[in-house]
């Protein structure tokens, strides 16, 4: 997995860094198919923008973004969508429900 981290408007610290990096990682507990996680920081007039966009294999990019005043938080609120959305893909290919095919018998 690829984790690309870029930011607007202001300089990427280290820490940041790491700290999204080390988030980041953790969607691989989740979703085993993620190729790339790219995180895109943005400095707004009154806080922070963080946007996620996480490439799984066979699936359009999810997206999530979030805003708030401090930008920690606005990292940890942005994985916290990422993740429900990993979660939710899963679940939905894993559905162990038993329909019955379009066109079946109901039998």
């Amino acid at each position: 997995m690829e984790i690309k981290i870029s930011s607007k408007h202001m300089d990427l610290t280290p820490a940041i860094e790491e700290y999204a990096s080390t988030k980041a990682e953790k969607f691989t507990r989740y979703f085993d198919r993620v190729q790339q996680v790219t995180i895109v920081i943005d400095k707004a007039k009154n806080g922070y923008t963080v946007e996620i966009l996480t490439d799984v294999e066979r699936h359009d990019a999810f997206i999530s973004t979030s805003n708030h005043e401090d930008l920690y938080a606005c990292i940890d609120l942005s994985i916290d969508r990422s993740v429900r959305q990993l979660k939710d893909h899963k679940s939905k290919l894993r559905d162990n429900k038993h329909h019955t095919p379009i066109g079946g018998n109901e039998a």
